[in-house]
């Protein structure tokens, strides 16, 4: 009996997910990943002196580094001639942080992100969020910045230890933490109440920090799911911060009321 389209098309589909790897690359971030045990890690190429730097990460990893002049770095493995690589590349598989309830459910502070595509804004949001005591990151799998090279390099590190979970369906996933007990906060620029007040008006509720991409902002099925759309005062009659520094504002804001 042949197998329907659907059926080929969701295991060719997993097929690719499973083969999926990544190359990080810098100092900060693959030596965090030598010593993440959540880690799949497959190969690891660096120049001598990186090789010397990274001795007791890479000791604790148990991988043999391929050790390669730095001059001719970009023959042996593939990332972008412009990445600053600082001599050491690793090849992974991406992190599996499990399911959102599993995550989320006992967490006090999280922050979703809609369609935000750039890896340095990912990045950054992640090291904020892992500073400010954010449980999660939590963005769709499609039109969100997968794990990458770039991604962690700019994460510094918190790509390890702060769990970016890219789901199926991001309003399903909002409606998921509103059932363990999460206020929805979605920081708008036009919006009528300022952050202060919505975390005031959510008292001892947990809070779900929303933010969507500089420019288109968060889609109209992502607003609605919010409890509240906030803003962030700005001393003038004009003020923007991209999404990253908004994050970190307002991860700071939230994380002062806990």
């Amino acid at each position: 009996m042949k197998k329907p389209t659907w059926v080929i098309d969701k295991e060719r589909a997993r097929r690719a997910s499973a083969s999926e790897t990544v190359w990080l690359f810098g100092l900060h971030a693959v030596r965090d990943a030598l010593q993440n045990p959540m880690r799949e890690r497959l190969r690891l190429v660096c120049g001598k002196n990186a090789a010397d730097k990274l001795a007791e990460a890479i000791a604790v990893s148990g991988m043999e580094p391929e050790i390669v002049d730095v001059r001719k770095f970009g023959n042996h493995v593939p990332i972008a001639t412009d990445s600053v690589h600082q001599g050491v590349a690793l090849e992974v598989k991406p992190l599996d942080w499990g399911k959102l309830r599993d995550a989320c459910s006992h967490a006090r502070l999280v922050v979703v992100l809609d369609r935000v595509t750039d890896p340095h804004n990912v990045g950054a949001v992640l090291r904020s969020a892992e500073v400010f005591g954010a449980a999660a990151v939590i963005a769709p799998h499609r039109h969100s910045a997968p794990e990458t090279g770039a991604l962690a390099k700019t994460a510094s590190g918190a790509l390890e230890r702060q769990p970016y979970m890219r789901v199926k369906n991001l309003s399903d996933a909002m409606e998921e933490l509103r059932g363990m007990g999460f206020r929805l906060l979605g920081l708008a620029g036009e919006a009528k109440m300022t952050l202060a007040d919505g975390l005031a008006e959510a008292g001892a509720d947990p809070i779900a920090l929303v933010l969507g991409a500089e420019g288109p902002g968060m889609r109209e099925k992502t607003q609605e799911t919010c409890d509240r759309l906030v803003r962030i005062p700005f001393a003038g009659e004009f003020g923007s911060l991209n999404v990253s520094n908004a994050a970190a504002v307002s991860l700071y804001a939230a994380a002062s009321r806990m």
